[in-house]
């Protein structure tokens, strides 16, 4: 991963990003969804990309090893998660606080299914990651939602919004951060008032923090809420996986850190006979990334760049549309609201862009766009945006 490489991506090019496999008729999530092969997907937030050339390296490494039996997290992934934590946020946890997990979603429901009984509410800030919002439905607790608001062109927490809606009946709170799919970086001011309003009103946290090596702001700088104090750790559960930043999610390996040795015997216990350890394989390219995919990350934060203020640009050019420019993550939100259409969503799939709905993060009228793809796709799907805003 060369120097000049890098240079190329900050012109909005890179050799590496610009070429994908093409994976319509893979069964893919993404590309498959939709029946109408013109329909360019924009959606899940799954990137196109190659992962590191290091992990495509250990899959050809494990073909040729030809056993896929059970595996376990190698002392050297455990050491390298702990050294990581102290590095980029100043961290320092222990071995006994990781539990391995095969995936974010099942993650944060085990929170609930830890936390909380029949009745009790959660609290979470819309709009957000669709998972948040059916989670506690799922445990017979009833979620309560909190409006982010803007500060200028910044969606943020609107700390009176959380007093007027806490109750005695909330227990947990479902935070993700940075934030999906806004894209805010919250500051340690921010985390600490949130830490305060947590520890007055006794609410455990679980903290998405799946994108905290996506971020896009060079200024910004990502604290793990449970690094602000140890009051606050006592009561959080922070979530964290490789499979975002270094897209490996059709691998499942995350991890779950709980310092709190009551509050993880009973995760451990939910967790039991029921959700899975992460697959072998997930474990050893985690191992992989974390040790070796450094300069790839780099190299894509650059691409992803790029592809963000091209799509601010250009999408704040077309009537109807604002686009924030989200400081982390590669998903940009827009508000489509002033668009004269009754479901903008489907007004940009009948035009050929499959974006994300508002309505299931929350909040109607607004949609996401994934940025992880090649710049040449992203211009094509701009290109029919504008096209379909100017045929109203």
């Amino acid at each position: 991963m060369t120097t000049e490489a890098n240079s190329k991506s900050e012109e909005g090019h890179d050799p590496f990003f610009d070429h994908v496999p093409e994976r319509r008729g893979t069964h893919s999530l993404k590309w498959d969804k939709y029946q109408d092969p013109y329909v360019l997907p924009f959606w899940v937030a799954d990137m196109d990309f190659r992962s590191p050339p290091e992990v495509i390296e250990a899959v050809k490494q494990a073909g040729a090893f030809g056993n896929f039996g059970y595996g376990k997290p190698s002392p050297k992934l455990v050491d390298t998660v702990i050294q990581r934590m102290q590095e980029r946020y100043d961290w320092t946890i222990e071995p006994s606080w990781i539990v391995w997990l095969p995936g974010m979603v099942c993650a944060f429901n085990l929170a609930l299914r830890t936390h909380g009984q029949p009745g009790d509410e959660v609290l979470s800030a819309v709009p957000v990651y669709p998972p948040f919002l059916t989670a506690p439905a799922n445990f017979e607790q009833k979620l309560v939602k909190v409006p982010l608001i803007l500060d200028g062109e910044r969606w943020t927490l609107d700390f009176d919004a959380l007093e007027e809606a806490v109750t005695a009946r909330c227990k947990t709170l479902l935070f993700c951060h940075p934030h999906n799919p806004v894209g805010t970086v919250f500051t340690r001011e921010e985390l600490q008032r949130l830490a305060d309003f947590c520890l007055r009103h006794d609410i455990l946290v679980c903290s998405d923090e799946i994108h905290c090596e996506m971020i896009l702001d060079e200024d910004s700088k990502h604290y793990p809420l449970a690094s602000i104090n140890p009051e606050i750790a006592d009561r959080t559960i922070t979530l964290m996986a490789p499979s975002k930043t270094f897209n490996l999610p059709g691998f499942g390996c995350s991890f779950a850190i709980i310092s709190n040795s009551e509050l993880r015997a009973r995760y451990k216990k939910a967790r039991a006979g029921i959700v899975p350890d992460p697959p072998a394989m997930g474990l050893t390219l985690a191992e992989v990334v974390y040790l070796h995919g450094e300069p790839w990350r780099k190299r894509l934060m650059n691409y992803l760049r790029s592809n963000r203020e091209l799509a601010y640009e250009r999408l704040n050019e077309m009537p109807g549309l604002q686009a924030f420019r989200n400081a982390a993550t590669y998903l940009t939100w827009i508000d489509a609201r002033k668009l004269e259409v009754e479901n903008p969503c489907r007004f940009f799939e009948k035009h050929g862009v499959g974006l994300s709905d508002g309505s299931d993060f929350g909040t109607p009228g607004y949609l996401r766009l994934n940025l992880g793809c090649t710049r040449s796709l992203l211009e094509e799907g701009l290109d029919r945006m504008e096209a379909a805003v100017n045929s109203l």
